[in-house]
């Protein structure tokens, strides 16, 4: 037979996603100082398979740059490779692309991205 946990003796597996992004967030979006212009190349850390090289005027991939670090960089890729004003122009698409997780992690450390979906920024 196996044993059922008790409740509230493990965390859920929604809140130690949710940790574990909240972890990883910058004190304010001013740190965000990353390029706003040309190519940029992911480590292996981040992007282990796949493109790990992104043509930031490239919309699709200035995208999935972003939603690519959001959920598998560490504090200091974040506010390395992510720049303040090209996360702002593109939350209000990009938010409904990420995990739950990780939207809401940032939407609550951040309060003007979650005005920004509602277009009341």
């Amino acid at each position: 037979m196996v044993q059922q946990p008790h409740p509230g003796t493990r965390p859920l597996v929604a809140e130690v996603l949710y940790e574990r992004y909240a972890g990883r967030l910058p004190d304010t979006l001013e740190a965000l100082a990353g390029p706003q212009h040309g190519l940029v190349d992911l480590p292996l850390h981040i992007a282990w398979s796949g493109l790990r090289t992104y043509d930031l005027e490239q919309p699709r991939q200035r995208m999935s740059l972003y939603r690519t670090v959001l959920a598998e960089g560490q504090r200091d890729d974040i506010t390395c490779f992510l720049n303040r004003d090209l996360l702002l122009a593109q939350w209000p698409t990009m938010r409904t692309m990420i995990s739950r997780h990780v939207r809401e992690a940032w939407e609550t450390a951040f309060p003007d991205l979650g005005r920004l979906a509602s277009g009341t920024a």
